[in-house]
């Protein structure tokens, strides 16, 4: 487990960072919402706030995607939020090893079949965040970010 922690963002003004590297299991993606709780109440967001619970939902989301869709044997996911404190907005960020598999584009998320057990998770992030989206950043992986304000 790598854990990268700086509290200057160069290109935006202050900002604080947290990237760490975890397996692309199901007890990584459990791992990412639990730290993410505890660097949030760490930055000052207390476990039992809103914008604590809704971004640990979040990166819950976007990690357990990550392991389903994006795993590759021997390789890991990567975590990274950025908190922004001017406006109070958490950038989440999760990397996995799978450029070839996207998601759907924001805003052409289809509804859950009412009786299906999972397709829920990007519906959630769409309605909860205020930006969501995807990139890849090399031939090797692909980043699915979101946005929201923590209040």
């Amino acid at each position: 487990m790598n854990v990268e922690i700086a509290p200057v963002d160069e290109h935006t003004g202050p900002a604080r960072r947290f990237r760490i590297r975890l397996s692309a299991t199901a007890r990584g993606a459990r791992l990412a919402r639990h730290l993410t709780a505890g660097q949030l109440a760490s930055w000052g967001r207390p476990y039992d706030s809103e914008g604590n619970r809704t971004a640990s939902l979040l990166v819950a989301e976007l990690a357990a995607n990550a392991v389903r869709h994006g795993r590759v044997r021997g390789r890991d996911v990567v975590l990274r939020l950025t908190l922004h404190p001017e406006d109070a907005t958490l950038r989440i960020e999760v990397t996995d090893a799978r450029p070839d598999r996207h998601p759907p584009t924001p805003g052409a998320l289809a509804p859950a079949e009412p009786d299906t057990e999972s397709g829920r998770g990007l519906l959630l992030v769409e309605a909860l965040a205020t930006h969501w989206g995807t990139t890849c950043g090399d031939p090797y992986t692909k980043t699915v970010w979101c946005e929201v304000p923590l209040g």
